[in-house]
């Protein structure tokens, strides 16, 4: 296979969706991994990419996910671990399957994705892992306490992934601060978060994309984290 493979979790919408399109566009073939999110599924495969879904908090899924993925491919040249469930305290209190599901799809899933994917890595020239963390993981939310945990445990992985699949692997992470508002968000919610940001803008997706690429072609990197937030975890 002479065409690069990406397998993006969390394509379906969003900063996984908009990826999935720049690499298409870049001529990636695109496994675009997805939850209940199938609208923008449905048009990244009328562009190319292959639907894979799965439910990320049930590790069985995880692992019929891994089995696909090796069905379509035997290479990987990029995995971006980007799938996430955004739960508050109240919410993750109110059951404890929000808790479970918190810290199976932010790095029990990512976990196994790396670890079963090695042989597919290494088949690869120079494969990449992008966990995408967060801000928080350095400075915690008390709103948001099992996600940061949970995005704290996959820092970690980052780190010792890095360390024991190099020299042929690199993995690195990209901790987003205000990229992109969630459409519950209120004007006076906007409004604070961009007081606490230097740059005082919403980043847009751009951004990340464009770490992505930089972490993709600088071949020297590994077990890095990348903040791409406006300055914003200065001010938290």
């Amino acid at each position: 296979m002479t065409q690069k493979v990406a397998v993006i979790t969390g394509a379906g919408r969003r900063f996984g969706f908009e990826l999935a399109k720049a690499l298409l566009a870049e001529n990636y073939i695109v496994l675009a991994h997805y939850n209940t999110s199938r609208a923008g599924i449905d048009e990244l495969e009328q562009l190319g990419a292959i639907g894979l879904q799965a439910d990320l908090s049930d590790l069985q899924e995880v692992k019929r996910l891994i089995r696909a993925i090796q069905s379509h491919t035997l290479k990987v040249d990029l995995l971006v671990n980007n799938a996430s469930c955004f739960f508050n305290n109240q919410t993750v209190d109110a059951d404890l399957a929000n808790l479970d599901a918190v810290f199976r799809v932010h790095a029990m899933a990512p976990y196994l994705l790396i670890h079963y994917l090695q042989s597919e890595f290494e088949a690869a020239d120079d494969a990449l892992v992008v966990n995408i963390t967060d801000i928080y993981v350095d400075s915690p939310s008390p709103q948001y306490i099992a996600y940061c945990a949970a995005k704290a445990g996959l820092a970690s992985l980052t780190q010792s992934f890095a360390k024991t699949l190099a020299p042929h692997v690199r993995v690195n992470a990209i901790q987003p601060g205000p990229i992109l508002f969630l459409p519950e968000h209120d004007s006076e919610h906007r409004r604070t978060v961009l007081e606490q940001t230097p740059l005082k803008v919403e980043g847009g997706l751009q951004p990340m994309i464009e770490a992505v690429r930089f972490l993709r072609d600088n071949r020297f990197i590994t077990g890095e984290s990348i903040k791409v937030d406006g300055g914003r975890a200065l001010n938290i």
